[in-house]
């Protein structure tokens, strides 16, 4: 006979999930390879949206006369609508894969608090490092500076409209490759790093994705004329900083304004190569001499071996003035 006296409990065993559910969700939600899934198309189709309406926008340009009178200027206004658009398809796009997986956007990097502090930090040390580079250079004889190319109160605004641009540089570059790519391959990869150590699952984890994203990474800067194999390499090794200040700060800004002043500081403060490409509207006329591996030739400073030992001291800076939080797996929902 029934035990009526019995407290009842009002809230139903919840339902077996079938394999088909975790065929498609695992621990962290949608599983990392399905997002990718969805993601990477996604970027192709959104991408191809955005060049037919940039070429659009450029060919009623160049009907109106605008590329004819605005010179090294139009370059400029072209490379940064190019890049804040395809900045804002992107974070478009984040923003979509959060609604489907049940996240908060700001858990692909761009979250956090004193953001701005950091950026501020960031593009310090950012400038820091390039001077000191070029600094090397010119005090080894391997980077002459010819002559001013630009000068009075015009230039102020071209160095500030060239800081813009190169700002939107290292929010495109740092959230494409660093932002959720990087947190979807590091959830994805926990299992591996659970294999391999239990303790510190997360932390191997991310430094696989990491170098993943470092790859590619390279990969998007070979097509740059002017770059050589060592100027490659150096990408690489420069992007490993980048990695630092995301597992260090827990965000993106720190490495997007060291990013920005990075290249500003090559394109327009010290008129030399970066990446092997030289910028109209730069500040001085340079050309590199000597050796090669030294002076890094067509590729600039980042082509050069002192590159190595500048990252590196930046790296070190780096640590000691931040904290080490490991980038979360999840935020709240």
């Amino acid at each position: 006979m029934d035990d009526l006296s019995a407290p009842i409990d009002p809230s139903p065993a919840p339902p077996a999930r079938s394999g088909l559910y975790h065929f498609f969700f695992g621990r962290f939600g949608l599983r990392a390879g399905w997002s990718l899934a969805i993601f990477v198309p996604l970027c192709m189709v959104t991408k191809h949206g955005l060049d037919h309406l940039l070429h659009i926008i450029f060919a009623h340009w160049k009907l109106a006369g605008i590329s004819d009178a605005a010179g090294f200027q139009h370059q400029i206004l072209h490379s940064l609508l190019i890049e804040a658009v395809l900045f804002g398809g992107l974070l478009i796009i984040s923003w979509v894969m959060a609604l489907i997986e049940g996240r908060r956007v700001s858990a692909f990097g761009l979250g956090g608090r004193h953001f701005l502090h950091r950026f501020l930090h960031g593009a310090f040390w950012g400038l820091a490092a390039i001077s000191l580079l070029v600094g090397l250079l010119y005090a080894f004889h391997l980077l002459t500076f010819d002559k001013l190319l630009d000068h009075g109160p015009a230039i102020l605004g071209f160095g500030a409209f060239q800081l813009l641009l190169f700002a939107c540089v290292g929010l495109f570059e740092e959230y494409l490759f660093r932002g959720y790519v990087q947190f979807t391959l590091t959830r994805g990869l926990v299992w591996l790093g659970e294999a391999l150590s239990p303790d510190r699952s997360r932390t191997i984890a991310f430094w696989i994705a990491s170098f993943i994203t470092s790859a590619i990474f390279l990969a998007a800067h070979i097509s740059n004329s002017g770059e050589d194999k060592l100027g490659l390499i150096s990408v690489f090794f420069g992007g490993v900083i980048f990695v630092v200040a995301l597992w260090r700060t827990g965000s993106l800004w720190w490495a997007i304004g060291f990013h920005m002043t990075w290249d500003w500081g090559q394109s327009f403060l010290y008129g030399v190569p970066d990446s092997g490409q030289l910028l109209q509207g730069r500040l001085f006329a340079t050309h590199s001499s000597g050796n090669v591996l030294l002076s890094g030739g067509t590729a600039g400073p980042e082509g050069s071996l002192l590159l190595y030992p500048v990252i590196a001291l930046a790296i070190l800076v780096l640590i000691h003035t931040h904290p080490s939080p490991q980038p979360p797996l999840e935020t709240g929902r």
